[in-house]
């Protein structure tokens, strides 16, 4: 079994464009989140806000248990919507760089748990709607993905983002009016999800493999053309060589390798022996 205690500690920055082709998917994903966000805001607002009462959760009420998938994406005002967008946006794109599948994972798991949390442990004839859960969600995972993945720019990443919105951890304590349950939920899901999509060791070690390979492929199209001329410059010895009646065979490297007494009867050869 794969212990965490096997896997060196590394910068994280790992093949530059690798990094920067997810990075680049990261901001689309978190681009086209937001844009989804925003037009069921639209509907929304033109409906008379009746998709909360339609898509929220109520505690307890197992009528609305499956609406744990769809109230992240509903609001109850433009200023709620504006509240969470932003370290929506920022969380969302940390936590998404480092591969946009594993992102996917993360989102569907943080949506389940905070979800959950609220219609469990929520007040009583009130509606959860909202993305908070999932933000805190993504702060949870970004928070501990560098300790699982043993890569020091993410820790670094972490502590800034915690110092930058350390605010956002005082609503995680009970508000009249706020939903902390599902941003206590979302927190819960996001240090779950860094253990659950962790990098892995063989994962690791496949990248490793694939730079290396990348960089033996460079340096053999960077040394093609003197290999040429080394070739040639090889002929013109041995035909050197010839001209000058060595007819004596000589042994190749390869010969050599094989046979470990090669250079003695070489040197007897020499001494007529």
């Amino acid at each position: 079994m794969e212990t965490d205690s096997r896997r060196p500690w590394t910068l994280g920055t790992g093949d530059a464009e690798s990094v920067l082709a997810e990075a680049r998917r990261a901001l689309f994903v978190m681009v086209g989140f937001l844009a989804i966000l925003w037009i069921i805001q639209l509907i929304n607002f033109a409906d008379g806000y009746g998709l909360v009462a339609e898509f929220g959760i109520r505690p307890r009420d197992v009528s609305t248990l499956p609406n744990i998938l769809t109230a992240p994406f509903v609001h109850v005002s433009w200023t709620h919507i504006e509240s969470n967008s932003g370290p929506l946006f920022i969380f969302g794109f940390l936590a998404a760089y480092r591969g946009v599948v594993r992102f996917f994972g993360l989102t569907v798991l943080v949506i389940v748990t905070s979800g959950l949390v609220d219609w469990i442990g929520g007040t009583a004839n009130t509606v959860g709607v909202g993305a908070s859960g999932v933000v805190f969600g993504y702060l949870g995972y970004i928070l501990v993905r560098g300790l699982f993945d043993r890569h020091v720019i993410d820790i670094v990443i972490a502590a800034v983002m915690a110092l930058c919105f350390a605010y956002q951890f005082t609503v995680l304590l009970p508000h009249n009016g706020i939903g902390w349950q599902d941003h206590i939920g979302g927190l819960v899901g996001g240090v779950l999800g860094g253990w659950i999509f962790r990098e892995r060791a063989h994962t690791r070690s496949a990248t490793r493999t694939r730079i290396a390979g990348k960089r033996v492929s460079t340096a053999a199209d960077g040394d093609s053309g003197s290999g040429a001329g080394g070739d040639s410059s090889g002929a013109n010895v041995a035909k050197g060589s010839a001209a000058n009646g060595d007819s004596e065979p000589r042994q190749g490297a390869g010969d050599a390798d094989q046979d470990p007494d090669a250079d003695l009867k070489r040197e007897l050869d020499d001494l007529g022996l």
